[in-house]
């Protein structure tokens, strides 16, 4: 074999066998980037999510985080304070239902999403929450406020039934 032969079979080799393999290394490498990606969102919003908590015990006197069987009456700043509060809380599931939330959505997307239908669900079963939606949904993504609602109507079945 002369050298020009074997460089020749050496550029079959490469093209048979390494070009097909770098291929899948660059896909492989994209997909682990992705999902490095998106846990860095999902992070981001969990941050989020937990600095509106404190914000929730900064405001103990509003009883959020009771059950509403044990909701206090509210003089007008505390009622002000809570729809700021609802408002903040909508701006951060818009943020994470336009971030995290797809249609057809990866095993790992839709686990990460669960965590914040949960807490969607969870704020939804408060019935002062609700009552509030038409008002707190105004100006928002069209897909959130048909994903929020839906959500909203299904919890409030669940409470009453």
């Amino acid at each position: 074999m002369t050298p020009l032969e074997i460089l020749e079979a050496l550029s079959y080799l490469v093209t048979i066998v390494a070009l097909p393999f770098a291929i899948w290394v660059f896909i492989k490498e994209q997909r682990k980037e992705r999902a490095n990606d998106d846990e860095e969102v999902y992070l981001k919003l969990a941050d989020d999510y937990e600095a509106f908590l404190k914000l929730v015990l900064q405001h103990t006197d509003l009883r959020l985080l009771a059950p509403l069987s044990e909701q206090p009456v509210l003089t007008p700043e505390q009622l002000e304070k809570r729809h700021v509060l609802f408002e903040i809380l909508i701006a951060q599931f818009e943020r994470a239902y336009i971030l995290v939330y797809e249609e057809a959505m990866t095993r790992q997307a839709a686990r990460l999403w669960q965590t914040w239908e949960d807490y969607m669900r969870s704020w939804c079963r408060r019935s002062d929450f609700r009552a509030q939606l038409p008002i707190l949904l105004d100006g928002e993504d069209a897909g959130f406020q048909a994903y929020i609602r839906r959500v909203a109507a299904e919890e409030s079945a669940r409470v009453i039934s």
